[in-house]
């Protein structure tokens, strides 16, 4: 209960963690977004306003005559100016429409002023603006009401090149402010949309990132037991042996001696169970120490060893060489002789009386092939996954009384791996297995390869 409590708290840091930096990047996207909208429209704006502006500018400027003058050309092109000097009465009667079309839409304004900086008339709305003359190129300013404009000033010359006043024409801002205001309130409105996302998405995400680190714990746990209870059972019979020796008033000699083996005998499991565990550390740590090694020497050598265990089994033990010459390869020779020896035995164990067992030594293009083959009780299909785990057991009572701690075939499977070769196991329950084993003839140590890269990339500092 408390590993998984912690392990849940785990979680949710992470899903927390997750969705805060997920939080504040979607937070910088936004704001990202929204500036390069703004400046976007801004630009476009200034162009537009520069464009009606420029064409305004050039029709009036060559037909100006005495500065300060209202000219016909300028009532032509704004047909609803409205004169100051005359309190802006405009003609209703006259239903033409300004030239500019920009001017007709009713965002555009046009003020003119002239040499002394005095408002002398206006075309659009823009009548509540401040009459004071600012001779800035670019202003944006708001009126009596809060409206926000933008505008450009021009110098307005006659045609005899003397300084007629200035023209301003600007925009309103309302459109483009109620377009931003609708990107800020998308952005307001899905930003807590997407993190809420977010947040679904870091708690699964936590939990796919967890699942590893679970299961491995699980399996340190199952490890653990595993060994404490492999580990407790020769310690309880050497316990035991120990106490009724203790309570015994005399000993003989025979005694003593059948005491003193049954010590042996416990201890000798004992020893043999440690050095399989370190071995198999050694391996998942380490590159393996590599040699020549002839397979032949070593399957003849394994094949007479376990004869006395087949006869005792009543169970025939005979080897396969399928070429004729010597086959080599560079391995670890201890550890090769360590595989196939757990697998031989593997198969005698699981064989019946009178049952076969055959070890096949051949050869590939790249590949040593190594089969072991019996027509023992086989295992079932959904059982071959996990026999590979460390102390598991198809079956308990057999591997038990027969002395197996369960470590052999992951051992063989650790010894495999660590020669960078494959494994493969096929079976049929009720009719034999098959473990088959390949290794390459020739793989140089993981040191040497980092060596070698190296001296060829010495810049690539993640194989140092």
């Amino acid at each position: 209960m408390n590993q998984n409590k912690l392990f849940n708290l785990t979680r949710i840091r992470l899903a927390l963690s997750y969705a805060m930096v997920m939080g504040v990047i979607l937070s910088l996207c936004g704001f990202g977004v929204y500036k390069a909208v703004f400046h976007a429209h801004w630009v476009t704006l200034d162009q537009e306003v520069e464009s009606v502006a420029g064409t305004l500018h050039d029709s009036i400027e060559l037909k100006l005559k005495q500065p300060g003058r209202i000219e016909t050309v300028i009532e032509e092109l704004l047909p609803n100016i409205c004169v100051v000097a005359d309190k802006c009465i405009q003609e209703q009667s006259n239903p033409k429409r300004h030239t500019l079309t920009a001017i007709n839409q009713g965002y555009y304004y046009v003020r003119f002023f002239d040499n002394s900086g005095r408002l002398i008339a206006i075309a659009g709305g823009a009548q509540k603006l401040s009459p004071v003359l600012n001779k800035k190129l670019w202003q944006t300013l708001k009126d009596s009401q809060g409206k926000s404009y933008h505008q450009i000033s021009f110098v307005l010359h006659t045609q005899d090149n003397r300084n007629w006043g200035y023209i301003q024409v600007g925009r309103s801002l309302e459109d483009f402010n109620s377009y931003l205001d609708a990107v800020k309130l998308i952005l307001a409105l899905g930003l807590p949309l997407a993190m809420g996302l977010v947040a679904v998405a870091s708690w699964w995400l936590a939990g796919l990132a967890m699942q590893p680190i679970y299961q491995s714990y699980r399996q340190i746990q199952q490890f653990t037991a595993d060994a404490a209870h492999e580990l407790r059972t020769p310690l309880a019979a050497t316990q035991a042996t120990v106490e009724s020796a203790l309570l015994m008033p005399q000993l003989d000699e025979a005694e003593a001696r059948d005491i003193l083996q049954t010590l042996q005998r416990q201890n000798l499991r004992l020893i043999t169970l440690v050095s399989d565990l370190l071995l198999l550390a050694r391996l998942d740590k380490q590159p393996t120490l590599r040699q020549e090694c002839c397979l032949n020497e070593i399957v003849s050598d394994l094949i007479e060893e376990f004869a006395a265990m087949a006869y005792t089994a009543k169970v025939t033990l005979t080897s396969s060489i399928g070429v004729d010459e010597p086959i080599n390869i560079i391995s670890n020779c201890d550890q090769l002789y360590r595989l196939i020896s757990n697998l031989i035995v593997n198969a005698i164990q699981y064989t019946p009386t009178g049952g076969k067992v055959t070890v096949v030594l051949d050869r590939s293009e790249n590949y040593a092939v190594i089969q072991v083959e019996d027509n023992g009780i086989g295992i079932a299909q959904q059982e071959i996954p996990r026999i590979f785990d460390r102390f598991y057991r198809v079956n308990s009572d057999r591997s038990r009384s027969s002395g197996g701690s369960g470590l052999g075939l992951a051992m063989a499977r650790a010894i495999v791996q660590a020669h960078q070769g494959n494994f493969n196991v096929q079976s049929e329950l009720g009719k034999g297995s098959t473990f088959t084993v390949q290794l390459p003839f020739d793989v140089a140590p993981l040191d040497s390869i980092r060596s070698q890269f190296k001296s060829l990339y010495p810049s690539k500092s993640k194989f140092q």
